[in-house]
This record gives C-alpha cells, structure tokens and sequence, in this order.
C-alpha cells in the first residue's frame, strides 16, 4: 500500500469524504467505499462457477458466452445501490474506477481473466455521453484494465441512438429497446478474440446481449460478460 501524503491527509481533514453506501466519513486509506460496507456487501460469488451461473445462463444461446461475472447483487432501494446511482446520475466517475479494481482484484485470485484479450465498454449513445459527461461503463472497464492490464477496446462498437432509460421496462419491453441500436465498427481488430463485455448493471441481459450480438459478427469471436451489479428477476 502506498504511504498517505501529507496533502491528502491534510484534504481529508478539511472536505471528509464519505462512503457512498453509508454515508460515513472514510479513513484516509479507504476509497469510495468503507471496510465494513464492503465487507457486508452482497456479494454474487459467480467468479466462482462463472460457466453455470444464473448470469451466465442469461446468455446461454444468445451469444457465444464464455464466462460472467457480477461483483454484488443489485436492489434497487437498498443502501448498496448507492454505489450505481451516483455513479450513473450524481457525476461521480471515479465510483466506477474505484469498484472496478476492486473488482478485478477479487476476480483475480479465482483466475476470471485467464485467456481474455480485450475489455470492450458497453457504449452510450453520443447524447447521453454528453449529458452524463462520460460513460459509466467505461469507468468501470478503466478500473478493471488498471489491475489486470487488458486493453480497452473502446472504438469497436458504437451505439446509434438513445432510445429512452431501461429503469422502469420490463424484459420484453428492454429487449426491444436495444435490439438494433448497437452497430459492430471494427471487425477486424477483435476477429477470433476473447472479449469481456463490461457493463455497471446486468438486469435481463438484453442491453449485454443486443452489443454482443454485433461483436459475435466479428470472426471467431467469444465473449464474457462483467458488470458491478446484477439483478435477481
């Protein structure tokens, strides 16, 4: 662990900085999140049986899945939804980093990433990118590479249009939603890779499903899927 400087003790002292589950002030070797919520967070434990996990089943005859993954489980009104809501809508970026590596260091001892060649961001359309001011997903992602040292392929995929918030439709109605607004940019440079699909939230699979769909186009493709969160249905 790196030794704490003068000036971010200092800074701490005079703005404290708060868990984004709790509410209560870190300690200044704690990011984002403090020991005890992280320790009682609700954790998936997918990295475990990430070929037959009720996540990766979501996928099963959609894409060419390898392997998925969610770090906790999502409920929309408890404390830990914090975690996405201020990353998503609250303009906290460095949520999205923070719990990537965190992440990707738990995921790492059970050997998820062997084998994969390539982060890929679930893409936001250019009008919501410019309204959130960046992408959730990439956040994420960019926490992720941070740890594992996977490159981000960012460019490969784009998404064409906004077609309204997945919150409140139910799985038919989402699946709908983002059937064709993902379009495969770049074929060429991810022919015959393992890609990990990232994304902060995993609910039906539909938005993982419809990007992965236009990255399957792409010869030899095989794809995993990662996201923070997951929805019990």
């Amino acid at each position: 662990m790196k030794p704490i400087s003068f000036w971010t003790r200092l800074l701490d002292l005079i703005s404290p900085r708060l868990c984004v589950v709790c509410g209560e002030r870190l300690s200044v070797t704690e990011e984002v999140i403090c020991s005890k919520c992280n320790l009682h967070l609700p954790r998936t434990g997918f990295q475990h049986n990430p070929y037959e996990n009720i996540m990766a089943k979501m996928f099963w005859g959609q894409i060419p899945i390898e392997r998925a993954s969610a770090l906790f489980y999502y409920e929309p009104h408890a404390e830990t939804a914090n975690i996405l809501y201020r990353l998503k809508y609250k303009h906290h970026p460095e949520i999205g980093e923070t719990m990537g590596r965190l992440m990707a260091r738990e995921l790492q001892l059970s050997h998820f990433f062997d084998g994969i060649d390539a982060i890929v961001p679930i893409p936001l359309a250019k009008k919501r990118e410019r309204q959130r001011g960046y992408n959730q997903s990439l956040m994420v992602a960019r926490g992720v590479s941070q740890v594992t040292g996977l490159p981000i392929f960012n460019k490969v995929v784009r998404r064409n249009a906004f077609e309204g918030s997945q919150t409140q439709k139910g799985r038919w109605e989402r699946n709908e939603n983002v059937e064709h607004v993902f379009e495969l940019t770049d074929g060429d440079s991810i022919r015959g890779r393992h890609l990990l699909l990232i994304d902060d939230v995993v609910t039906t699979g539909a938005t993982a499903t419809a990007c992965g769909r236009q990255l399957a186009k792409a010869d030899g493709v095989r794809l995993s899927v990662l996201s923070l969160g997951f929805a019990k249905s």
